[in-house]
């Protein structure tokens, strides 16, 4: 009937509206090269750690890590860290979200690395937050780490203890982080006591890796990727820093109430953010762990993460 037909300027704005509906379907999301640092990805399009994170801060942030009773003298520096972390930021290490939040990831990764590879005690000079990166393996190690995995067994004569800029214990730690990374770590874990840029390789790995199924990344507990369950709620996990301490130590640090252990962390944590120019004030939420239920229960493994202990 033609009181039912479509007036021709009805039909063009119908047919403008599919072609915008099936260019919105198939558009895909743009993505960007910055350099060597990061290539191809959605997160290139921002600002890169080296844009905003320069020599003379990571300088300030680890200012006795080559004085004369450090052990790692000559070791760490901030182009190993830079070329470390140009693997990770087309995944979003550094990269997520605004200029503000790339700039917190950075510090609270370096966070936990300062916090476990300090030799700083309270009276230090420049004081205890000053001494990150200090260490570059553990110094007296209680044992060989050596426990009996179907996976990844013990070579031979090799010592599986604390090395790393986020030390990495236990044979089948060692070897499922030297599969991530292609490097044969099992049969080799001094490399990451003899390569520096390795050593933060592997760290960064940790960052942004689950070590378990189902399980979230310290990445995406502190970026806002990951969204709790209902048991994850209850169990009061939270998105946060506090969470990283959970997916990274579990209740070695968390869950404990406030030990000094966790206190150390954040310490570090928000020190980094003050020399960043951000402010301990935009910590974030959910700061600690203390009241948090690991992810991962020591009581149902052998040992939970690979920074079970400090360098």
């Amino acid at each position: 009937m033609a009181g039912n037909s479509l007036s021709p300027e009805v039909w063009m704005l119908l047919l403008v509206a599919a072609a915008c509906a099936h260019a919105a379907s198939s558009a895909k999301p743009k993505v960007c090269d910055k350099g060597w640092e990061c290539k191809t990805s959605v997160y290139c399009c921002n600002e890169t750690i080296s844009d905003f994170f320069q020599v003379y801060q990571f300088e300030d942030l680890f200012s006795k890590r080559n004085a004369p009773v450090a052990q790692a003298v000559g070791f760490w520096d901030y182009h190993s860290f830079i070329t470390a972390a140009a693997v990770y930021e087309p995944l979003g290490f550094g990269t997520t979200g605004g200029k503000q939040m790339q700039m917190k990831e950075v510090a609270a990764f370096l966070g936990h690395v300062g916090s476990k590879t300090s030799c700083g005690y309270g009276v230090a000079t420049g004081g205890p937050l000053a001494w990150g990166l200090c260490y570059k393996r553990e110094m007296s190690p209680s044992q060989s780490y050596c426990d009996q995995s179907y996976d990844y067994p013990c070579t031979p004569g090799v010592d599986y203890y604390g090395r790393g800029a986020l030390p990495v214990f236990w044979n089948y730690n060692y070897g499922a982080i030297g599969d991530g990374l292609k490097v044969d770590l099992l049969n080799h874990p001094e490399y990451l006591e003899q390569n520096a840029t390795l050593a933060f390789q592997a760290a960064i790995y940790r960052w942004m890796t689950p070590m378990k199924k189902k399980q979230p990344s310290a990445h995406e507990v502190f970026v806002g990727k990951w969204k709790p369950t209902k048991n994850d709620t209850l169990a009061k996990r939270l998105p946060g820093f506090g969470a990283t301490m959970n997916v990274l130590y579990g209740d070695l640090v968390c869950g404990q109430g406030s030990v000094d252990a966790m206190n150390n962390i954040i310490s570090h944590y928000q020190y980094y953010l003050d020399l960043m120019g951000i402010g301990r004030q935009l910590s974030g939420d959910n700061l600690d762990c203390a009241e948090q239920e690991a992810f991962d229960p020591s009581s149902a493994s052998f040992t939970s993460s690979p920074t079970a202990a400090s360098a």
